[in-house]
Formats: C-alpha cells, sequence, structure tokens
C-alpha cells in the first residue's frame, strides 16, 4: 500500500533547541485533491438534541468546542492534519493490517483528527476523545472523492506542549504509545510494537481468538496485528525508515527549518510524487514555556520543496482565511439525498489556483522560474526570522497577527503574479 502515503513526525527535547516540541506532517493524497486551510472558532453548543454531521454520520454534540486551524481535503469535513487553541496538534496516517477494512460509512479518521483536536485541550485527552468515539462509531467510508474507493484503517501522532502520544488502530481495537523525549515518527504501517502504555481492552483476546497471538510470547502489537517483521522495522526500505534516519541525523539540533528540510526531502520519499503526492505540509512549534505561542506553518499548496510554509497562531477574532478557503458546493438536496457530480466539483481556493499556474513556470526551469523560486524563499526566510524573534523577545502584537495568515497567502499570491504576469 505504499502508494498511499503520508509522514508525521515528532520531536522533543533533548531532541530540539530551546525546549519546544516541534510537529510536522506532509499529506500525501490523489494529485488532482485540493486541500484548503480553514479556521473554525471556539463554540459553545446549547442544543445538544442537534447531532453534528461529520463527513458520512452525525454524532452526538459536546457542549464546547476549541478554536481549530485545519489543512483538510476540501471535500470532507474532518482534517487530514491540524491544531487547536490548546496546542494541541494531530495528523493521522492510512494502515492496514489482518483486520478487514470497512466499507461501511462510519468516522473517516479524518473525521477523527477534527474530533480530537475540537474536544480535546491535551494530547492524552484528545487520544480520549478518539478512542471514545472509536469504540461508539466505529471507522469506516471511502477516503477519496468520486468513484475511487479508497478506505484504510488509521495511525494518529498527536501532540502538545509536554508530550506526544502514538495511537495505532485495527478496527475498532487500538493501542497507544506515550513519548515524551526524543524522536518518533509514523508512516503507512503500524510501528507500536511492544512499548505499550495504553490499549484497547479487549485487544490482547481479540488477537488471541484470531489466532495471531498464542498469548504466550511477549505482545506485539504491529507484529501480531500487522504482517510486518517488526525486527526489521529500522533497517528495511520505506518512508517509515527513512524518516526515522532523517530525524535521527538532526538529533540535539531539531528546529522547526529542520523539520521543514526533512519534509521538502524527496530522495527519501518523504515528499511524493505521482499519482499520490504530497499535497498539504504543515509544521508546528509548541514551545514548552507556556507563556510563548505556538506558532504553526501551513503550505496549503502541492508539493514543500515549491511552497510557502506560513505561519498562523491562535488569537481573538482571527481573520477568515479566504485565499485557502475553497468554493463550497451542495451536496445533498432537499431530503438529503446526496447528489452525483458527472465530474469532480472544481475546489481551488485562490492560492491553488495562483500556485498551479506558477507551477508550470517552475517546471521549465528558466531564469524566471530561478526568481519566483528566490522570491517565494525570500519571503518564508523573512517569515521565519519574525516568528523567531516573537518566540524570542516573548512579545506579540495581536492587531497584526489576527490577519498574519491572511496577509502571507497575500504576500504568497503576490511574488506568483509579479514574476509571472499571472
Amino acid at each position: 500500500m505504499e502508494p498511499c502515503s503520508c509522514d508525521t513526525f515528532v520531536a522533543l527535547p533533548p531532541a530540539t533547541i530551546d525546549n519546544r516540541i516541534i510537529f510536522g506532517k506532509n499529506s500525501d493524497r490523489p494529485c488532482d485533491e485540493v486541500q484548503e486551510v480553514v479556521y473554525f472558532p471556539a463554540a459553545v453548543h446549547d442544543n445538544l438534541k442537534e447531532h453534528l454531521k461529520c463527513t458520512y454520520i452525525e454524532i452526538d454534540q459536546v457542549p464546547e468546542t476549541y478554536a481549530v486551524v485545519l489543512s483538510r481535503p476540501a471535500w470532507l469535513w474532518g482534517a487530514e492534519m491540524g491544531a487547536n487553541e490548546h496546542g494541541v496538534c494531530i495528523g493521522n496516517e492510512a494502515v492496514w493490517g489482518r483486520e478487514k477494512v470497512c466499507d461501511e460509512e462510519a468516522l473517516l479518521g479524518m473525521d477523527l483528527v477534527r474530533l480530537g483536536l475540537e474536544r480535546g485541550d491535551t494530547a492524552e485527552k484528545a487520544l480520549n476523545v478518539i478512542v471514545d468515539l472509536l469504540e461508539k462509531y466505529g471507522q469506516g467510508g471511502n477516503c477519496s472523492e468520486g468513484r475511487m474507493v479508497f478506505s484504510y484503517h488509521n495511525s494518529f501522532l498527536i501532540a502538545d506542549r509536554n508530550e506526544a502520544w502514538i495511537l495505532e488502530t485495527a478496527g475498532k481495537y487500538w493501542a497507544a504509545e506515550k513519548v515524551e523525549e526524543g524522536v518518533r515518527n509514523i508512516s503507512n504501517q503500524l510501528s507500536i510494537t511492544t512499548k505499550i502504555d495504553r490499549e484497547h481492552p479487549d485487544m490482547r483476546n481479540y488477537a488471541k481468538q484470531r489466532g495471531w497471538w498464542d498469548g504466550k510470547k511477549e505482545f506485539d502489537f504491529a507484529a501480531t496485528y500487522s504482517y510486518l517483521d517488526t525486527a526489521k522495522m529500522m533497517i528495511s526500505p520505506g518512508r517509515y525508515c527513512e524518516g526515522y534516519k532523517l530525524l535521527n541525523k538532526h538529533k540535539g539540533n531539531i528546529t522547526f527549518e529542520t523539520m521543514v528540510e526533512i519534509l521538502r526531502d524527496k530522495p527519501s520519499g518523504i515528499n511524493m510524487e505521482g499519482e499520490f503526492l504530497t499535497t498539504a505540509s504543515m509544521v508546528s512549534i509548541l514551545p514548552q514555556d507556556s507563556k510563548l505561542p505556538c506558532i504553526h506553518f501551513f503550505t496549503g499548496t502541492p508539493d514543500p520543496e515549491r511552497s510557502v510554509f506560513k505561519p498562523f497562531i491562535f488569537v481573538p477574532n482571527i481573520s477568515q482565511l479566504l485565499n485557502t478557503s475553497s468554493p463550497t458546493f451542495e451536496l445533498e438536496d432537499s431530503v438529503g439525498k446526496k447528489l452525483q457530480f458527472n465530474s469532480k466539483p472544481d475546489r481551488r481556493h485562490p492560492l491553488y489556483q495562483k500556485h498551479q499556474q506558477a507551477s508550470e513556470i517552475l517546471d521549465n526551469k528558466t531564469e524566471k522560474a530561478k526568481t519566483m523560486l528566490d522570491n517565494m524563499r525570500k519571503l518564508e526566510k523573512e517569515l521565519f526570522k519574525e516568528m523567531e524573534s516573537i518566540l524570542q523577545n516573548k512579545h506579540l502584537q495581536v492587531d497584526k497577527i489576527v490577519n498574519l495568515f491572511h496577509q502571507c497567502t497575500e504576500d504568497e499570491i503576490r511574488i506568483y503574479k509579479s514574476n509571472s504576469n499571472l
């Protein structure tokens, strides 16, 4: 299942500098799928009799949801990755194993990402939200818009200012590993072996009933619930191993710029090309000092090597992210029946459209292409310097931060226009 891919990373002190946790993810999805970056403010829900409509099913609402910023395929409710106002970040991965994938419509893993962020103010509380919903509603349904059937189980990397959790699932069964220091990554395979800090209460019994575990030897989640030889997991070729190597190469000196470069790495396959490609990327700085803001960088465009990582900081009254919000389409008729489109709706947001046109110039590798890429890097470098200054000086101009991400997208679009006469 290697063509269907994503990679999520986390680095914690002492692997990082300045007492920061660094989170990063590349979202690898079908090459024609648009990913938008959207913001939803915190909300109080008084009428709990009203159900919440996720991508396919309705679930019970909760009294309060937190503000979130999400990078998501524009056709669905959930998200591939994102963060909330409390400094919790989540990214998910497609995984497969011995347990059959459910084709029936339930909660998508991407729905669970958003639900974890909206309802959990720490990494472990977000994990609790996800496993409780998994037990109650299950996971399943097509993870692709259109006629291609693309279904899978999910793994999650959940981080906050203090720790990270790896949560891996097989149907309703799951195991979780707590990460308190060093580096960890997940890809499209189960990776939790014998270090299991939390688990589904019936996970081991179910494995025994299916004949996957004899109940005697040490329990290894990945070896039991998939076909992996976990003894060779860290030396076999593939993106999981390559990602781990890249993290370890920089261990002790990892910064958010390091994480950006890892996500841009093409030789490892982390920055993916082809029918499935890296459609969007995210990097977050989670300072352990709670007086400092968490800073989240999103591309909102394909190929991080040809994209600008733009910062977002949670403050009150944030401007809507118009340049990365896709047009909406009516998907159901008046009686709730899904409408059928002859072709996929055009979901390209303004930034995506300009980036797509600019990419045609970058493909030609002309002097104009070099100038454009230089200007993109210059903008990004200035943004990185500005964000580092905020963290070092511990000073935030809230009135400026309200428009921060939107202004960055305006500046990026200006580069595309000025260098290509678009």
